[in-house]
């Protein structure tokens, strides 16, 4: 698998200085973090589950999480754990290697026995989003998926999703956190990537966001996601790529503010993009995926496809911070210093941007580097299916 390549080769090499590289369920967790992208949410009551997960692999998916949680009544449970066993055995029957499949669970009983009733199916499982995760929550959780993988044979990753009011109440935070950060590094090599849940965040103080706002407006919020990159995202070897929040909007309503989105980059006929944009409410989604970029944050959860274009269009790196990168890591500056950038416009010191220039290579090999004329309108074009 690879990001974009549901696009036509020709199209693809039009737009990219360096294509996205290809990869598998099988590569190294350092490559599938970074490469996680967009990953869709989806309940797993749904009863074409099978061709759900088929059709968004041909529109350019590259993880799912088939929700057994939050997003179903708490009576469909049994009901949607079968249905689960059953499309996962379609699937298998058809063949291919669908998208990076996740199981979010309630409890931790259930890892193993999905494991189990999914028998060969499970080669297409790639591990479990775990919710409300803690020390305390989170130590059962990821002791019965290393016993589900052990029993198993199957290589199965963590996606702690962290959301408990612990982890948002000042009064708690810090020690949450500490709790976190040690059980997280114990299991290392099996946790994936972290997931925020921002609704549960505001949920605590019955809040929501407008459509017109990003989740770095709600200071609340705000605070905690600085807070959890602080203590877990760090770029010194002990940190883990940390998802962005969901953006639960996808058909606009009222709006209070003007549109985000300068009309500038929308030259021609991609006037009408822009307008589509603004009217399906996607320019607070591009304003907190920049924001979520800038925080450091990679990838996002999205419960819409319509949210995979533009979140997987401004993950590819431009061609100037890929000159940048390539700039600072050059060998024969190991040594440190300042240099101009090759576009003039800014300084690159090679000591303190290093590790950003080293995160941005990583982001370069999955999902490609822009040629120097092409920007996110005309990726974010080619990426939405016809």
């Amino acid at each position: 698998m690879r990001h974009f390549g549901h696009i036509p080769p020709s199209v693809r090499e039009s737009l990219f200085h360096q294509e996205p590289g290809e990869f598998t369920s099988e590569s190294p967790i350092r490559t599938l973090s970074a490469a996680l992208g967009a990953t869709l949410y989806s309940p797993a009551t749904r009863p074409r589950l099978a061709d759900d997960v088929v059709k968004q692999a041909g529109h350019g998916i590259i993880s799912m999480v088939l929700c057994l949680e939050d997003s179903i009544d708490d009576a469909e449970v049994a009901d949607a754990e079968e249905n689960l066993v059953r499309q996962f055995a379609e699937l298998d029957a058809r063949g291919g290697e669908p998208p990076l499949l996740f199981v979010r669970v309630r409890e931790p009983e259930q890892i193993p026995d999905l494991v189990d009733r999914l028998g060969p199916a499970a080669r297409l499982l790639s591990g479990f989003v775990l919710p409300k995760f803690t020390q305390e929550r989170g130590l059962p959780f990821l002791e019965a998926l290393t016993a589900a993988e052990a029993a198993s044979g199957q290589r199965l990753f963590a996606m702690p999703v962290l959301e408990s009011p612990q982890l948002l109440h000042l009064e708690t935070r810090a020690e949450t956190l500490g709790g976190i950060a040690r059980t997280v590094d114990k299991y290392r090599e099996r946790v994936l990537a972290l997931r925020l849940g921002v609704t549960d965040f505001c949920s605590a103080y019955g809040l929501r966001r407008a459509p017109d706002m990003t989740a770095y407006d709600v200071q609340i919020v705000a605070g905690v996601i600085a807070d959890v990159v602080n203590v877990l995202g760090r770029s010194d070897g002990t940190g883990f790529t940390i998802t962005g929040p969901v953006w639960e909007y996808f058909r606009v309503q009222e709006r209070m503010f003007k549109p985000q989105l300068r009309r500038s980059p929308f030259v021609g006929q991609a006037q009408a993009l822009r307008t589509a944009l603004i009217e399906h409410d996607m320019d607070g989604l591009l304003r907190e995926i920049g924001l979520d970029r800038a925080n450091g944050l990679l990838g996002k959860t999205c419960i819409h496809p319509s949210h995979v274009p533009p979140v997987h269009a401004l993950s590819v790196v431009s061609h100037e911070e890929f000159t940048d990168a390539q700039d600072i890591l050059c060998p024969e500056r190991g040594g440190g210093g300042v240099l101009r950038s090759a576009y003039t416009n800014k300084m690159n010191e090679v000591k303190p941007h290093r590790a950003w220039a080293e995160r941005t290579l990583q982001r370069a090999e999955v999902f490609g580097v822009a040629r120097e004329d092409i920007g996110f309108v005309e990726l974010l074009t080619a990426g939405i299916p016809g």
